[in-house]
């Protein structure tokens, strides 16, 4: 059996998804009777998008959960550093001290950079970016065999920096600039992996896993493939109460980013539920409820089976009514003390042993895994 964690966008919320992400890790390590076991040992591909990429990394470079935890809790609050007040008119903060912490956090046993090709990297790595020159998507991996990571090839993909590729999942607009990265001699503007279909990346991470065409080629069927998928806290895009001849540009331009990204965010929510078997998630909404039962396809056909951890964190959330702007925005370091601890209520309420296997599958001791298929 193959497992595949991923892991939303959404800026300091990480904290949250952190907390889930510790409780998963708490329980493998009861199983496997290993208190020093990683994620990077359970998961043969770890897939994120911008926040979810760096923590994607860090779990894919074999460090434990609550070691990710200090570094955020250290870190954190320094990656968002303003720039200069003629700078913050086009971008709220600066690009170099984020890129020169990842820099230094990825880097070889010489302190070079590491490339997406390191061999420190323990499992298969997925990283969502978007190409703003050419409008198209980025899933990016370290798989040795896809078509575009050829050791041949003068534009190898495994040659960028890591720094460079989270540089670029991260460059949210108006807080970061975008990344510049030269491709066929051009250089193109790499940004947030948000403005792609896959800030939540648990669907792309299915197909290219199992897509013939991505040449990792795992087998798509429900007892071999176990998805985990861990959001940072959905919050609905509300207008403002106002009459409709008073909603202004200002308006709209605050709505329409969210709207689309929490949108699309839950579609691939509900396309996993309907490939899939769910085996826990929360409601998607009062008619189709949570889907936890086949749906279009028999047992039989189903493609994987899927967990989703995600809460509501906006102004439904009784901790988050009481705040002043009732949300925790995605740069509000404030509230990482907040996000901790919803967090680790959360994973108590939700995160149950089962949830890491296939429905009727138990863990059975085996040798554990930690060469990845196609190699």
């Amino acid at each position: 059996m193959k497992r595949i964690l991923t892991l939303d966008g959404g800026g300091i919320r990480g904290v949250f998804s952190l907390q889930i992400l510790a409780r998963i890790e708490a329980l493998f390590r009861v199983d496997r009777h290993d208190p020093n076991l990683v994620l990077a040992e359970v998961f043969d591909l770890i897939a994120g998008t911008s926040t979810g990429a760096i923590i994607a990394t860090y779990l894919s470079w074999g460090l434990p959960v609550q070691e990710v935890v200090r570094r955020y809790d250290v870190h954190g609050p320094d990656l968002f550093t303003p720039g200069s007040i003629l700078d913050m008119l086009r971008f709220k903060y600066r690009a170099d001290t984020i890129a020169g912490f990842f820099k230094q956090q990825f880097a070889e046993v010489d302190g070079t950079p590491a490339k997406l090709g390191t061999a420190l990297l323990k499992k298969l790595l997925l990283v969502v970016m978007r190409n703003g020159s050419t409008g198209g998507s980025w899933p990016i991996t370290n798989n040795p065999l896809a078509l575009f990571n050829d050791r041949a090839r003068a534009d190898c993909n495994l040659e960028f920096p890591l720094w460079q590729l989270l540089r670029a999942s991260t460059a949210a607009p108006t807080f970061f600039p975008p990344e510049e990265i030269e491709l066929d001699g051009r250089i193109n503007m790499f940004m947030d992996g948000g403005m792609t279909p896959y800030n939540n990346p648990a669907l792309i991470a299915v197909l290219t896993a199992t897509l013939p065409r991505y040449r990792i080629c795992w087998p798509a069927k429900r007892e071999e493939l176990h998805v985990i998928s861990v959001g940072t806290g959905t919050e609905r895009a509300k207008m403002p109460g106002k009459p409709a001849l008073d909603i202004n540009l200002y308006d709209h331009i605050k709505y329409i980013a969210p709207a689309l990204l929490g949108s699309i965010a839950w579609e691939q929510d509900l396309l996993c539920r309907i490939l899939g078997d769910c085996v826990h998630g929360a409601v998607l909404d009062r008619e189709i409820g949570a889907l936890e039962m086949p749906t279009l396809l028999d047992g039989c056909e189903q493609r994987f089976t899927y967990v989703r951890y995600d809460e509501p964190l906006d102004g439904t959330h009784p901790e988050i009514r009481k705040l002043p702007a009732g949300q925790i925005a995605l740069d509000d370091c404030t509230q990482m003390g907040l996000l901790k601890k919803l967090g680790k209520e959360y994973a108590e309420r939700h995160v149950q042993r089962q949830h890491l296997y296939p429905r009727g599958l138990d863990f059975v001791p085996c040798e554990c895994s930690v060469t990845p298929r196609w190699e």
